[in-house]
């Protein structure tokens, strides 16, 4: 092969400006670095795999398959598998049109950015929030302000001062088992966050993917479940609802489904024209076989196991981690929160770790604004109870090996 005498493009400088406001999953990152079989990964919030329902999905893709035929393989609406969005839509009281199937919740959270998030629009985050959304809303320009949290979920007194003080375009909220802290906002904040952003002309995201998995304490209702009893209908309602079935099944179909009113319906259908054309017909077919019958049992399954390792994960913090370290204590969802002294960077001090056979993920990348150094997330969903004692042995070791 020759080499060319033209001059080389300077391809940097082609980049579009919303491209070089995106950033590398900061998870995704360090999945690479913990590769080897041999490192104990608190770090991905990954499905357990030893619990996919493989023959379920064997069956339910042959009968997919023997019911449909071609059709199952082919081309299909960008709205979704109508069967689908019926089941979905019955659940929550409302119309298929009120209804969106997207490939994965992540493909949602970026269509809601591409099509509601102009550049310098005010989004408001809590404080930490999902990185992935963060990922997914900024190359749109938002500009971000977040609010305070606590045990309990978003601080509403603060969400009123910051209201109060200037208009805002759209709140981003996990309220059941938030990523990443596995909080869950307490049911007085919830309908006061609804009455606020009603009052206040915001639009909120509920990105609810863990709601199903609670494995201790009361269900509670949703905030688009507090929106439509207030507005009555749901073409009134200001709340877009996001979940998927990946952590309710398993997260390879990658199917996930957004809920509001249908001018929002409308202008996201047009968006994943250009993006994918539809979800998966096959991957969605699949899904509505599954829902009524192995879906609620995997619930269970997964709730039961999950239960199980945020227990023992909690109780082993208490046993090798230093004292005065801070740590939240779920009610379900696949995750929990530590907080450091003060003075500890827990990225740098992930090198540390790794070299201990041990990895998670720093804090900081979930903060819009930058902070939280000395805090750290934790993933228990994956792990296996030797795999939590002897990782959370090795990550105390490390931090006492920092605060020395």
């Amino acid at each position: 092969m020759t080499t060319s005498t033209l001059p080389v493009p300077d391809f940097t400088a082609r980049i579009a400006e919303r491209a070089r406001r995106m950033n590398a999953s900061a998870i995704r990152e360090i999945l690479k670095i913990t590769q080897e079989p041999d490192v104990i990964s608190f770090a991905g919030g990954l499905p357990a795999p030893e619990l996919f329902p493989i023959e379920d999905v064997r069956r339910a893709t042959d009968a997919v398959l023997t019911r449909y035929g071609a059709a199952a393989l082919q081309y299909s609406t960008t709205e979704g598998h109508l069967p689908l969005r019926r089941w979905i839509a019955g659940r929550a009281g409302i119309e298929p049109q009120n209804v969106q199937i997207v490939t994965g919740s992540q493909q949602g959270l970026d269509l809601l950015g591409k099509v509601l998030i102009d550049e310098g629009d005010v989004v408001l985050v809590e404080s930490p929030t999902y990185l992935g959304a963060l990922q997914s809303f900024q190359p749109y320009g938002p500009r971000y302000v977040q609010l305070p949290t606590d045990d309990h979920g978003i601080d509403v007194g603060a969400l009123e001062a910051v209201l109060k003080a200037q208009p805002a375009k759209l709140l981003y909220a996990i309220p059941n088992f938030q990523n990443p802290t596995g909080r869950t906002l307490s049911l007085e904040r919830r309908r006061r966050l609804v009455e606020l952003t009603a009052q206040y002309g915001v639009l909120v995201i509920e990105d609810d993917p863990y709601g199903k998995l609670r494995f201790t304490g009361e269900e509670l209702p949703g905030l688009y479940d507090l929106a439509l009893e207030m507005a009555g209908d749901p073409e009134h309602s200001h709340v877009i609802y996001c979940s998927s079935f990946s952590k309710t099944l398993v997260p390879g179909l990658r199917d996930a489904w957004l809920q509001a009113a249908t001018p929002i319906i409308g202008k996201v259908v047009q968006a994943k024209q250009g993006a994918d054309l539809h979800t998966p017909t096959l991957n969605q077919m699949i899904v509505t076989e599954l829902v009524d019958d192995v879906m609620p049992r995997q619930i269970e399954i997964v709730k039961r196991a999950y239960g199980e390792r945020a227990r023992d994960m909690v109780a082993k913090i208490g046993e090798h981690l230093p004292a005065g370290i801070h740590h939240t204590t779920p009610e379900g969802g696949m995750f929990l929160w530590v907080t450091l002294p003060e003075g500890i960077d827990t990225q740098p001090m992930l090198a540390r770790a790794v070299v201990r056979k041990v990895a998670y993920v720093p804090g900081t990348p979930f903060f819009a604004l930058g902070g939280g150094a000395n805090t750290m997330r934790l993933s228990y969903s994956s792990a296996t109870p030797e795999q939590i004692d002897t990782g959370l042995k090795a990550l105390g070791e490390t931090i006492r090996e920092v605060l020395t």
